[in-house]
C-alpha cells in the first residue's frame, strides 16, 4: 500500500503532465516545427542558432583590467568526488557603503584539509569596473570549505552583514562598519553544520528583519565517497543519488541579529529531505506573505507557503512547479525569477542537467504553475547543457528581459561522443525577440567561448545604467564582463544612453534590517506599458541578487520610449510608495521612511 504522500505524488504527476499536454495542443504543430529547426541547427552546443547580425547585446570581457584575479578552489582538477563538482558562489554586497556593489568570493578547499582551504576574498569596487582585493585587510579570515553565500543586514545597524554555507558549519560574519568584519555565527545562534550550498535573507515573517532560509545538500564524508556511478554506459562520480539529502534549515531573527531555529517546527521538516541546492523567497502565490521556492538537485522541487507564523505548508507537486511538465523530477541549479509572460505574476526559471532541457514555469493565477518551456524557445538550445546560474535582465534597453545561462558539465570526461555534451560549454545567451528567445553565439566583443562554469551574478557595477556580471567557474580564474550599450550609445552621440531607469527601494525606518526591500515588487510604466520587477531573496546559483531593479526604457524595434515614467514600489508588507515622471538615465532611491 502507498503512503498518503505517495499517492498524491503520483497523482499530481498525472495532473501536471495532462494539464500541461492540453495548454500545449494548440500550438503543438509551430512549436515541433521550431523546436525541431533549433535541433537540426545546434549540432552541438558550440553552435546554437543566432540573430547576432540584429542584436544589440554588447559585451566585452575586461578581466585583465578589471583589478579581479583570482581562480577560486574546488577540491582537485579534475574532480573526483560530488563534493568537488558544485563549485562556489559569489556575493554582491556594499560593505563599504559608498553606493556601488563589491564582491566577496567565499571559496572552497580540498578533501585532504576542508577546513583550511585558501580562504575568502573581498574585492571593493572602485569604480569603472576596477576592484581591489582587500581581504587582508577587511580581517576576514575564513578558509572553511564554502558554497554559497547571501548578505543582509541582520542587526539592523544599517550595515550589509555576510552569511556563508559551508561543508560544516555555516558562519555569519558581521560588519563592524569600519571595513572589516568579525564571526558573530556563535553568538547569533547559527553555525548550521550541514552541506550548505545556497542560503537567503529576506522577511519571512514581516516584521521588519530579516530571517534566514539555507538549503542544504547531502551527508557526505570525505574519507568514505560512493564507488563510481554508471551515466550513459560510462563510470562517472557518484551523486547526489545514493547518498542520504540533508534537511533544510530555516530561522527567526529575533530582531537583534540573533537567530531562533524554527526547521523542527515550521513544517519545512515534515517533508522528505531534498538535495536542496539552490531557493527564491517572494510572494508567489499573490496573498500578501512570502513563499519559499527551493530547488532540488534530481528530486521534486518545494514551494513552501506559510499557513500561519511560522508553519508552511509544501504545495510544490499540488501547483506543478515540483515537476516539468511531462510530471519529471528534475536537477534544478539556476533559478532566475521574472514576468516572462506579462501577466503581472512571477514566473520561475530553472536551469537543470544535460540530455534534459531548463524549465520556465509560467504563474498562472498564484496557485497554478505550467511548463511552457518550449513555448519561449527555451528548451531545445539547452539541451546538451549543464546549466547553473541564470538570470533575467534587459541588456540591450529594448523594453524586455533576456537571459543569460552559464553552464559546465560536471564529468570531466564528457564529451559530444560519449554523453552528447561537452565538458566546457558556452554560456547560453539569448536575447528576447516577440514572444521567443533566441540564443546569440557572440555578443560585441564577447565571443562566449565554453567555460567549465558554475555562477554568475549581475549587477551595474559601474554604474552606467546597463548590467554588467562577474562569472565563476570550476578551476577558472573569474571573469568580468563589462555591458557596453551605454557606453557605445555614448559613443556614438546618440540620445539612447537614457534609455534606462535603475530603482533603488530601501526601508529607511528606524530598527528595520530589511533595508534592501528583500520580497518588494517594482512597477516602472511608461507609454501605457507596465514592467515588474522583483528584490527576490537569493540568487543565479549559490549567490544573491542586486539590491536594486534594472529596467530598459526602449520599445523592440520602435527605439526609445517618449511618455513620462512613473515608478511604484509595493513592499513585501503591501506598504506601496510612488514617484511619477522621473527622469530617464537616471538612479532613483525609494524610500519608505518613517511616517
Amino acid at each position: 500500500m502507498m503512503r498518503d504522500g505517495e499517492t498524491e505524488r503520483l497523482l499530481s504527476r498525472f495532473i501536471m503532465s495532462a494539464r500541461s499536454k492540453f495548454l500545449r495542443c494548440f500550438a503543438v504543430s509551430a512549436s515541433f516545427v521550431c523546436v525541431s529547426l533549433a535541433m537540426a541547427s545546434l549540432g552541438n552546443e558550440s553552435t546554437p542558432p543566432s540573430d547576432d547580425a540584429k542584436s544589440a547585446i554588447r559585451f566585452t570581457d575586461v578581466t585583465a583590467e578589471s583589478g579581479i584575479a583570482f581562480t577560486p578552489t574546488s577540491g582537485a582538477s579534475p574532480s573526483t568526488v560530488v563534493l568537488e563538482v558544485k563549485g562556489g558562489g559569489l556575493a554582491l554586497i556594499d560593505f563599504d557603503g559608498d553606493g556601488d556593489l563589491d564582491l566577496f568570493v567565499p571559496n572552497g578547499a580540498t578533501l585532504e584539509n576542508p577546513e583550511a582551504g585558501p580562504g575568502a576574498r573581498l574585492f571593493r569596487n572602485e569604480g569603472a569596473m576596477r576592484f581591489t582585493d582587500v581581504t587582508a585587510a577587511s580581517g576576514i579570515t575564513h578558509r572553511r570549505w564554502s558554497f554559497g553565500a547571501t548578505v543582509g543586514d541582520v542587526d539592523a545597524d544599517g550595515r550589509d552583514d555576510l552569511y556563508i554555507a559551508c561543508f560544516g558549519p555555516d558562519v555569519l560574519l558581521r560588519n563592524r562598519g569600519d571595513g572589516t568584519f568579525e564571526d558573530v555565527t556563535a553568538r547569533a545562534g547559527l553555525g548550521d553544520p550541514a552541506w550548505g550550498t545556497s542560503a537567503a535573507f529576506a522577511d519571512i515573517d514581516l516584521d521588519g528583519d530579516l530571517d534566514l532560509y539555507v538549503a542544504n545538500y547531502l551527508d557526505f564524508d570525505p574519507a568514505k565517497p560512493l564507488p563510481p556511478a554508471s551515466f550513459k554506459g560510462m563510470p562517472v562520480i557518484a551523486g547526489p543519488r545514493g547518498y542520504a539529502p540533508a534537511h533544510d534549515s530555516i530561522y527567526e531573527n529575533r530582531g537583534d541579529g540573533t537567530f531562533i531555529d524554527r526547521s523542527a517546527t515550521s513544517g519545512i521538516r515534515a517533508v522528505k529531505p531534498g538535495f536542496g541546492l539552490n531557493l527564491a523567497i517572494l510572494d508567489f502565490t499573490g496573498d500578501g506573505k512570502p513563499d519559499i521556492y527551493v530547488g532540488n538537485d534530481s528530486q521534486a522541487n518545494n514551494l513552501f507557503v506559510p499557513t500561519e507564523p511560522w508553519q508552511f505548508n509544501d504545495i510544490g507537486l499540488r501547483s506543478g512547479i515540483a515537476v516539468n511538465g511531462e510530471g519529471l523530477e528534475q536537477a534544478t541549479m539556476g533559478v532566475a525569477v521574472a514576468d516572462v509572460d506579462g501577466n503581472g505574476r512571477p514566473d520561475v526559471f530553472t536551469t537543470n542537467f544535460s540530455s534534459d532541457v531548463n524549465t520556465l514555469h509560467l504563474n498562472l493565477d498564484g496557485r497554478n504553475f505550467d511548463d511552457r518551456t518550449n513555448q519561449f524557445g527555451l528548451g531545445a538550445p539547452s539541451r546538451p547543457l549543464v546549466g547553473w546560474g541564470a538570470g533575467f535582465y534587459d541588456f540591450d534597453h529594448d523594453g524586455d528581459e533576456d537571459l543569460l545561462v552559464v553552464n559546465g558539465h560536471v564529468y570531466p570526461q564528457a564529451t559530444k561522443a560519449s554523453m552528447d555534451s561537452e565538458y566546457a560549454q558556452r554560456p547560453l545567451l539569448m536575447e528576447r525577440k516577440g514572444a521567443r528567445f533566441v540564443p546569440l553565439t557572440e555578443a560585441g566583443a564577447w565571443k562566449i567561448e565554453p567555460h567549465v562554469d558554475r555562477t554568475v551574478v549581475f549587477a551595474d557595477f559601474d554604474l552606467d545604467g546597463d548590467v554588467d556580471c562577474v562569472i565563476a567557474g570550476l578551476h577558472e580564474p573569474l571573469r568580468v564582463l563589462r555591458n557596453d550599450h551605454c557606453a557605445r550609445a555614448e559613443g556614438a552621440g546618440s540620445t539612447s544612453r537614457d534609455d534606462w531607469l535603475v530603482v533603488v527601494p530601501r526601508d529607511t525606518r528606524p530598527g528595520v534590517g530589511n533595508r534592501h526591500a528583500v520580497g518588494a515588487e517594482i512597477r516602472v510604466t511608461c507609454d501605457g506599458k507596465t514592467q515588474r520587477r522583483w528584490i527576490v531573496g537569493s540568487g543565479p546559483f549559490q549567490s544573491n541578487v542586486a539590491p536594486e531593479a534594472h529596467f530598459g526604457l526602449g520599445n523592440e524595434g520602435l527605439g526609445t520610449s517618449v511618455g513620462p515614467v512613473d515608478v511604484e514600489v509595493i513592499f513585501a508588507d503591501g506598504t506601496t510608495i510612488t514617484k511619477k515622471a522621473v527622469a530617464r538615465g537616471t538612479r532613483v532611491v525609494m524610500d519608505r521612511a518613517t511616517p
